[in-house]
């Protein structure tokens, strides 16, 4: 174990080096005497999209919270929006776009057509390869 922990501050060392040739093989060293630091950023894995995911959606709660809305998400829908939320190229930045595609349009177009109203209470579930809906309206008291 001390031996693999080693050789990771190794290869982190390693990366380093080959990306400080790189960059001095690119650019002058009067702008990268401006720098002042670089930051090595390694790829998101499924677990990091997941808890990005449940981030986003913490936050939209707390937005609906205004219109004493509440959303439940189900361990498929989470899932599914980490699926369609992440690009290998890109990493998480496609994510807010899914929410919006796949959650904030929806639930948008439930408001308008008076199917989601104040106090409602929706589980957000998977159903075919998109998301559903359930609504509990609560009686607001």
């Amino acid at each position: 174990l001390g031996r693999a922990a080693h050789g990771g501050a190794e290869d982190a060392q390693a990366r380093q080096a080959i990306v400080e040739t790189a960059l001095r093989a690119h650019f002058r060293p009067e702008f990268l005497n401006r720098v002042d630091d670089i930051v090595i950023f390694h790829p998101l894995d499924k677990d990091h999209i997941r808890d990005i995911v449940q981030v986003q959606l913490g936050n939209l709660s707390r937005r609906l919270e205004d219109k004493h809305l509440r959303i439940a998400p189900t361990e498929a829908a989470l899932e599914l929006l980490a699926t369609q939320g992440y690009d290998p190229v890109y990493g998480a930045r496609p994510l807010k776009r899914a929410i919006q595609r796949l959650i904030l349009d929806p639930l948008a177009m439930k408001l308008l057509d008076g199917t989601l109203s104040e106090g409602s209470h929706v589980i957000i579930d998977t159903e075919g390869e998109g998301l559903a809906f359930r609504i509990n309206t609560l009686n607001a008291a």
